[in-house]
C-alpha cells in the first residue's frame, strides 16, 4: 500500500507529465500547413495590424488597410481544458497503470487540438465574415479600380460552385507568404496541470487529485485571397480552374498579387483523399477528353486531408 505524501504525489506527477509529452510527440497535427501562429497578450487581438504586415500595403493597398480598420476584426480568446481525475484510492493501492495511457492519450489530443479549430473554421467559411466584411469564401469581394480606392469596385470570388454538385467542398490555397490564410491566435499554449496538493477541497470531499491541461487560443481569418472553396467535382481540370482564378487576383488599382504560384495546399475531405493524391503524383492523367496525357500538376501543391474537415 503506497503512502500518499508529497514524495509520491511528486513521482505521480513526473510520471503523468512524462506520459503527457510522450503523447504530443505522437500527434501529427496539419494546422500549420494552412495557419499562421500568433501570439496573443490580451483577451482578444483586433487585426489592424494586418495592415501593418511588411509590404501589405504595396500588396493590396490603402483602401483594404482602412477596411480592416473600420471592421475592427478581432479574434478573442476562448479557454480550453482537459482533465482526468485519479482516485485517492488508487494512490494508495498502487494501481496507477491504467492513467498513463490516459495522460498518454491527453498529450495526443493536445497536440491536435489546433486541427479542430482551424479546419471547422475553414468549411465554415461559406457562411462565415472574414476582414472585408464578405463571407471568407465569397462571390462579391470588392476590389477598386484605383489604388486609392476613388474608382469603382469590382467583385471578386474566391469560390468556385456547381449547382449540381452534391459532394464535399474542397479547397485551395496559397500557402508560400509568411502570414497564411487562417490565423491560428495563441494566448497561452497547452500546459500540463496538476492540482494535487493533499489538502484540496476536491481530494477531501471526492477523494480525487486532478491532473488536466488546459490553453487560452482562438482562429480566424486571414486574406480571402490567399484560398480558393471550391463545390464542384474534384478533377485535373477544376484543380486548374482553381489556379487559374487565385492568379486573376489583383490589389486596388488592377495590380497582381502574385498568388497562386507556387507552395500550395490542396485541403480536402477524406472521401476526396485518394484522388487529390492521384492528381498530383501520377505521371500520366485522364483528361476527360483525349485519354491519358501528361499530368502537369504533378507535385505543384501539397495534399492535406485533415480529420476536422
Amino acid at each position: 500500500m503506497a503512502i500518499v505524501n508529497s514524495a509520491t504525489l511528486n513521482a505521480i506527477r513526473t510520471g503523468f507529465r512524462k506520459n503527457f509529452e510522450d503523447g504530443k510527440v505522437k500527434g501529427e497535427p496539419m494546422f500549420s500547413a494552412v495557419a499562421t501562429t500568433v501570439p496573443s497578450a490580451t483577451k482578444s487581438n483586433t487585426y489592424g495590424w494586418l495592415g501593418q504586415w511588411p509590404g501589405f500595403r504595396e500588396w493590396v493597398g490603402d483602401r483594404v488597410l482602412q477596411s480592416i480598420k473600420e471592421h475592427s476584426y478581432a479574434i478573442t480568446n476562448k479557454d480550453y481544458e482537459s482533465t482526468v481525475s485519479v482516485d485517492r484510492n488508487d494512490i494508495e493501492d498502487d494501481v496507477l497503470g491504467v492513467y498513463a495511457p490516459m495522460m498518454n492519450e491527453m498529450g495526443y489530443a493536445a497536440s491536435v487540438f489546433p486541427d479542430e479549430l482551424v479546419f471547422p473554421l475553414l468549411k465554415a467559411g461559406f457562411t462565415t465574415t472574414c476582414y472585408d466584411g464578405q463571407y471568407f469564401f465569397d462571390t462579391d469581394h470588392p476590389v477598386n479600380d484605383e489604388v486609392d480606392g476613388s474608382g469603382s469596385d469590382t467583385s471578386f470570388a474566391n469560390v468556385i460552385v456547381d449547382g449540381t454538385y452534391n459532394g464535399e467542398a474542397w479547397y485551395l490555397m496559397d500557402t508560400s507568404r509568411s502570414l497564411k490564410p487562417i490565423i491560428f491566435q495563441e494566448r497561452k499554449g497547452m500546459q500540463f496541470v496538476a492540482m494535487d496538493n493533499p489538502n484540496d477541497e476536491a481530494v477531501f470531499t471526492n477523494k480525487t487529485f486532478r491532473y488536466g491541461v488546459d490553453c487560452r487560443c482562438n482562429v480566424g481569418y486571414g486574406f480571402w485571397q490567399m484560398a480558393v472553396g471550391v463545390k464542384k467535382t474534384l478533377s485535373y481540370q477544376t484543380v486548374w480552374d482553381a489556379i487559374n482564378l487565385m492568379r486573376s487576383f489583383k490589389a486596388d488599382g488592377g495590380r497582381p498579387l502574385g498568388l497562386g504560384k507556387n507552395r500550395l495546399t490542396l485541403v480536402v475531405p477524406a472521401s476526396l483523399h485518394q484522388l487529390a493524391k492521384q492528381i498530383n503524383e501520377r505521371e500520366l492523367i485522364d483528361d476527360g477528353g483525349v485519354g491519358a496525357v501528361s499530368n502537369e500538376l504533378r507535385g505543384m501543391f501539397n495534399v492535406i486531408s485533415p480529420d476536422y474537415l
